[in-house]
């Protein structure tokens, strides 16, 4: 079985203070590029090449498109994360996400996803102890910085038994 996950991984010029921040908080920081998920962490034996022609068909007439992230908020819904808001490019994101999930990854759409809806964000932390997770919110709640840039490439990364991504495949947006 591999364990792969599908996300975008948008580079921005003030991508530093983003670093920092996951460095401080993202206990996954060092494992995996800042990033936003389209199809959560699934295992499978679908072949490379059945997958990639999956998201080719599936993302035929998407194009590159803008994103703008800016304010961190906090949530519990699945432990105590602190999450980037995309604030312009949602739309593009969960369509992204909704057409993903058809055909062979449609088996693969989590439960706890049923429950609610797809909200895309960049998670910037991970916090397990309640305190220093009320400390973190506290400390980020007035950082203010926006970021920006055109997402132009899907990437589907392996996740390895070291929780570290190794990137399977990128499938350029269309221009």
């Amino acid at each position: 079985m591999i364990k792969r996950c599908i996300m975008i991984f948008p580079h921005f010029e003030n991508q530093q203070r983003i670093d920092d921040i996951r460095k401080k908080y993202d206990p996954l920081s060092e494992c995996v590029r800042p990033h936003i998920t389209l199809v959560f962490p699934f295992e499978s034996e679908i072949d490379t090449n059945k997958l990639k022609e999956h998201i080719e068909t599936m993302l035929l007439d998407v194009k590159a498109f803008h994103i703008n992230l800016n304010g961190i908020t906090a949530s519990t819904l699945a432990g105590n994360y602190l999450f980037l808001n995309v604030k312009e490019g949602n739309a593009q994101i969960v369509e992204i996400h909704k057409r993903l999930y058809t055909g062979i990854l449609k088996e693969f759409y989590p439960q706890w996803l049923k429950e609610i809806d797809f909200l895309p964000h960049m998670t910037l932390g991970s916090i397990s102890d309640l305190n220093a997770f009320k400390m973190a919110v506290e400390e980020t709640k007035n950082i203010d910085d926006v970021f920006e840039t055109i997402v132009n490439t899907i990437s589907v990364e392996i996740i390895d038994e070291n929780e570290d991504s190794i990137i399977e495949l990128n499938i350029p947006l269309g221009a």
